[in-house]
């Protein structure tokens, strides 16, 4: 199972991967990473905040992209190399996620390809903006 390489991909490409994202998912992402701001698991604290309530993570949904660029575009082999976000809206429990990836361009010399980033949640509204720097597979590296 081995994803697009260089040749294989165009501009303008896109794959998306969406989720819903729990309370589970903020508790475990907070175990896994130790981000245990209270801004994310105390309601009490949240209420005092700009949002009024708790919040996911942001790395939490940003790194959604990850498994567009690792599962579906490019693919099984790909190798992240950069990822700059800006965070624009805050992202609720229960909120439903579309990560998107668009190739916006190949750089054949280095084997690399810059992706375009967008997270929108069920409403429609951009929460996520960026882009991505990886490496594709190369053929002759089965996985």
């Amino acid at each position: 199972m081995v994803g697009k390489t260089l040749s294989e991909l165009s501009l303008g490409e896109q794959a998306s991967f969406t989720k819903t994202v729990t309370e589970t998912d903020v508790v475990m992402f907070g175990g896994i990473t130790g981000d245990l701001n209270p801004a994310h698991f105390n309601e009490e604290y949240a209420k005092e905040t700009m949002f009024k309530t708790r919040i996911v993570h942001g790395c939490l949904c940003s790194s959604l992209f990850s498994t567009v660029l690792g599962v579906q575009l490019p693919g099984p082999g790909t190798i992240f190399v950069s990822q700059e976000v800006k965070y624009v809206k805050p992202v609720y429990f229960g909120d439903t996620i579309t990560a998107t990836v668009t190739v916006s361009d190949i750089l054949e010399e280095k084997n690399r390809v810059i992706c375009d980033l967008e997270a929108t949640n069920q409403k429609g509204k951009t929460i996520i903006v960026g882009k991505a720097v990886v490496m594709p597979p190369r053929k002759n590296v089965a996985i």
